[in-house]
């Protein structure tokens, strides 16, 4: 592994602030499950697997990585490594991002929005906001609900795929208790896919509260197939 890659996460996990659990990491209504063994990435296995990955995003996310800024800002903090990424330079910040967007400053804290004739708290983003907010910041973006309509098999495809292909990105919605970890609804990118292992790289943007690590990709997809709100939540592709 690279000097440079060491030394960035090295700082970023010294440096991150302490930030509770996102928007809805305080639901229990749903326990945890057990569907595989999550690699922590600093550790010696997690480092093999990133020597054999695919990993064309890699180097870009590590350039433009931050951690989120406060505990609803899963979704702008991984809005603002990805555009930042695909321009090749700083032009976003995690506030820029949520003022061009639909969802208000004030909703995405937690005030109360008008949904469906009634006023409902929805702190952070649902998968469609946070697409919104994406296009609405100049990117190009294909979403999928994890529902019953797609396959596990062609979720895992057009993820490695998209992981094999420099100059677009993967971002996941999941739940954490789904795959395994503590904690509720999450937003942030992927940075690579081991083949041997079947796992991806999460590059979990608060990263004081779960380490990046390698997740099986059944965990993975368990964790998208999660009811959010109104749907299940799934991921993003998104290019220039």
């Amino acid at each position: 592994m690279p000097m440079s890659i060491r030394l960035f996460l090295a700082l970023c996990l010294a440096f991150a602030p302490v930030f509770p659990a996102s928007a809805r990491d305080d639901d229990p209504s749903v326990l945890a499950a057990s569907v595989g063994t999550i690699v922590e990435f600093e550790s010696t296995e997690g480092q093999a697997r990133l020597a054999r990955a695919s990993r064309a995003d890699l180097e870009p996310l590590l350039k433009f990585f931050e951690a989120q800024i406060n505990g609803a800002y899963c979704g702008p903090a991984t809005a603002a490594i990805v555009l930042n990424a695909l321009a090749g330079e700083t032009r976003h910040t995690q506030e820029s991002v949520v003022a061009k967007g639909r969802k208000t400053r004030a909703q995405v804290l937690g005030e109360p929005m008008p949904f469906h004739g009634r006023m409902i708290r929805d702190g952070g983003y649902q998968l469609r906001q946070f697409d919104e907010m994406l296009r609405a910041n100049g990117a190009t973006t294909r979403l999928t609900v994890a529902d019953d309509q797609i396959a596990d098999e062609q979720i895992r495809r057009e993820l490695i795929e998209n992981l094999s292909q420099p100059g677009n990105y993967a971002i996941i919605n999941y739940r954490r208790d789904r795959a395994g970890q503590p904690g509720g609804g999450h937003i942030s990118p992927l940075a690579a896919y081991d083949s041997a292992s079947d796992s991806f790289l999460v590059l979990d943007v608060n990263p004081s509260f779960a380490r990046w690590s390698w997740m099986p990709a059944s965990a993975l997809i368990r964790a998208m197939r999660s009811l959010d709100v109104v749907e299940n939540r799934g991921y993003i592709l998104v290019s220039k």
